[in-house]
């Protein structure tokens, strides 16, 4: 008996204004606007009565709120332990859906409605995904990708051992894999892994964006696939008998550690391959989904999976792990600590987005630096051996006493998928903490470690993991490893245990998981006012037209997007006329269309609102009438806003 897969995808855009973006933590970083909308693409896996679920997201974070609140609405043969979410790790999609605060700092708070639009739109996914589960076939390719990544943290991976660096000569991981499903061998089901951070977009971009994984997936969902992301979700809003509305083909580009890689070849924000951070987005994005296309046209000679599923998860506290001499390296047991950043955290990664903290070294850092050294690591001998040389910021446990600020309980989680193991991490793992990682559930399965993926950013949200040697360095990776030096051996160490009992065939005890923190009271930023329209104009209204050469840009009296976040939907559509009919041919998921809404002067209590949509003409599009149609929601009242017409070919009469 071989194995049943299904596929799902669904909209999990939240809030595109006036909301903190999540990833690069500015607070002047609110989102203004639509550039891409964000997915949730969920494949079910099925062996007997064996169940596996991996929802693929592009969201900046997955954290323990969505998770948990994911799980709750799923049949119960999906648990914590059989299921994986997993961010791409876009740094420009809304935040506020965490139940710890660290994470709704530029928020204003928790958001429930861009919290409803993610747990909504996973949940829609997976089921989905479950409903579409046939006999099929799983096949996997492996190859590499360059010119897509460059190391940002160069200094700190010179540090590690010349038999690891070997291994990744450029100081880059290229591996690129490719997981096929197929059905009467025609793709249906695509995911790709492959390490490079979804930072394509800088942190002076306020549109919410999927970045170049988001992308990758939309290029070849909708361009080379032809899917109509809003026809399919038309067809059935059932999601329990929704197999009809899953389009064809359903491809994800999914994490590995990507802790150190950027998209910025040039080791700038917004730099490489060119000095655009829309073009890079695409040119990255592009690069991918090549990659994983070739993979796709060598599937004939790609390894057939067989051997069924398996799945072990471990809660573990990271915060006081006693690390077994085995995993650290210098003969010694030793143990983590509580969660603290390092100084240089609060800088930012340069070459992807700072923050504007002069953090970037310790000499900037005179006092944080004299008192973590010559106060904190004298005073206590354990933690100088957890965290120095780190300069310590901000102790997360002692925050937690006040409000849930961090999360220490973490969970860690191996799957398998026949001969392939996915260890799923709630970090940013670097290429050789990955590489380590990897080794170690390779040993303990008894298998390869080209067997073995490292899953990143999946389930929760514990920042990052560096090698010992990377950590010494303290730049902004070491510094984000927050339970010090001996975090990646105590994740290596759990790592053995998950995959010697699944060896085994040994069940393991999960430990107690992080508390469910969703019924304590969060303080929520107020919904917006009223909408009022601009002097002597009318809502939906025309205010300009503009057409200059491939770029049409139209402007309308516009409300507030928080009314309806049109998750499914769509804020605008681009229509070509057909005789008597106008037919949808662009909206706002599509690459070619971007939306700036701009909040107007306004008296006190009510909202003015302008909104520019432009859609950049794409040279396949065929001669003929057009119109953009605008569509809002005043919270009472629904309406629709018109263009001019515009002719796009042969200046003729149509």
């Amino acid at each position: 008996m071989g194995y049943l897969a299904g596929r799902g995808i669904a909209d999990i855009t939240g809030e595109i204004a006036e909301c903190g973006l999540l990833g690069y933590g500015l607070p002047e970083q609110q989102a203004a606007g639509l550039h891409t909308r964000l997915r949730a693409r969920a494949f079910a896996l099925a062996d007997g009565d064996r169940r596996l679920l991996l929802v693929i997201c592009d969201l900046p974070l997955v954290f323990s709120s969505v998770t948990q609140a994911v799980v709750r609405r799923l049949p119960a043969v999906y648990t914590e332990a059989n299921v994986v979410i997993a961010a791409t790790h876009t740094h420009c999609g809304p935040g506020g859906y965490s139940h710890h605060a660290v994470y709704n700092g530029n928020t204003g708070g928790f958001r429930p409605q861009t919290f409803r639009a993610v747990v909504d739109g996973i949940v829609e996914a997976a089921r989905r995904a479950i409903a579409d589960l046939k006999p099929a076939t799983l096949r996997l390719n492996r190859g590499e990708l360059h010119k897509a990544s460059a190391n940002r943290s160069r200094r700190a991976f010179d540090r590690n051992p010349s038999a690891d660096k070997a291994v990744f000569p450029d100081a880059v991981d290229p591996a690129t894999t490719l997981l096929t499903i197929e059905r009467d061998g025609v793709p249906v089901g695509l995911v790709n892994w492959f390490a490079v951070h979804n930072t394509s977009m800088t942190n002076r971009n306020r549109l919410v964006s999927a970045d170049n994984k988001g992308y990758a997936a939309y290029h070849w969902e909708r361009d080379v696939s032809g899917i109509d992301y809003l026809a399919e979700s038309d067809e059935s809003t059932d999601a329990n008998t929704a197999e009809s509305a899953n389009p064809a083909l359903i491809t994800a580009f999914a994490q590995t550690n990507a802790g150190d890689m950027s998209p910025n070849l040039f080791l700038r924000p917004g730099s490489g391959p060119t000095e655009d951070e829309f073009e890079n987005t695409r040119i990255i994005g592009t690069r991918q989904y090549e990659a994983a296309a070739t993979l796709l046209q060598e599937n004939d000679t790609a390894e057939i999976l067989e051997g069924g599923l398996d799945h072990r998860l471990i809660h573990v506290d990271m915060a006081n792990v006693r690390v077994s001499p085995r995993f650290t390296g210098d003969g010694l047991p030793h143990r983590t600590s509580h969660a603290v950043p390092g100084a240089t955290a609060f800088a930012g990664a340069l070459p992807d987005g700072p923050t504007g903290w002069r953090f970037a070294h310790p000499e900037q850092n005179p006092l944080l630096d004299a008192v973590s050294r010559h106060g904190i690591y004298r005073l206590s001998r354990w933690l100088r051996d957890a965290q120095y040389p780190k300069t310590l910021a901000a102790p997360v446990s002692l925050l937690n006493r006040l409000v849930p600020f961090g999360q220490e309980t973490l969970p860690i989680q191996l799957l398998r998928i026949g001969p392939l193991y996915l260890l799923c991490l709630p970090f940013e793992v670097t290429i050789v903490a990955g590489l380590r990682l990897r080794r170690t559930v390779a040993e303990s399965v008894g298998t390869d470690p080209d067997h073995v993926l490292v899953m990143g950013y999946a389930n929760a949200y514990g920042h990052y993991v560096t090698t010992p040697e990377e950590y010494d360095a303290q730049m902004y990776e070491g510094a984000s490893t927050l339970f010090g030096r001996w975090e990646l051996p105590a994740l290596q160490q759990n790592a053995a245990l998950l995959g010697t009992a699944m060896r085994e065939g040994r069940q393991i005890a999960p430990g107690r998981a992080a508390p469910d923190l969703s019924r304590r009271r969060r303080h929520r930023p107020r919904p917006p006012y009223p909408d009022a329209p601009l002097p002597d104009e009318e809502i939906g209204r025309e205010l300009s037209f503009a057409r200059d050469g491939e770029m049409v840009t139209v402007e309308f009296v516009g409300v507030h997007p928080a009314h309806d976040p049109k998750r499914g939907g769509t804020y605008y559509e681009v229509q070509r006329r057909a005789g008597l009919y106008w037919h949808r041919i662009a909206d706002d998921g599509d690459w070619s269309t971007r939306m700036h809404w701009t909040r107007q002067p306004s008296p006190s209590h009510t909202t003015i609102s302008t909104v520019r949509i432009e859609w950049r003409i794409p040279p396949e599009t065929p001669r003929g009438r057009y119109r953009v149609v605008y569509r809002g929601d005043t919270g009472q009242v629904a309406f629709e806003g018109r263009s001019q017409e515009f002719d796009v070919g042969p200046g003729e009469e149509l």
